[in-house]
């Protein structure tokens, strides 16, 4: 049984096995879940400045405000 060092021994074998490419582990497969109906969701969104304003200049309930408007725009839905 021989006997191997625990390090490398030339600065080569250390070179190596510090770039060595890690063994990446299986991702999991992503879950779909059904959408709940009246749920909220964090998304970022750019709109304009001036639009932005004119939503806040009312005060809190800005952002319901413009998901009202958002649903009016909706074909369907009001």
């Amino acid at each position: 049984m021989a006997n191997t060092p625990r390090r490398p021994v030339s600065a080569m074998d250390a070179a190596e096995a510090l770039f060595k490419p890690a063994k990446k582990a299986a991702a999991a497969p992503a879950v779909e879940r059904p959408a709940l109906p009246n749920t909220r969701e964090l998304v970022s969104l750019k709109i304009d400045s001036d639009v932005l304003a004119y939503f806040q200049e009312a005060g809190p309930g800005w952002q319901e405000r413009i998901n009202d408007t958002l649903r009016a725009a909706m074909p369907g839905k009001s």
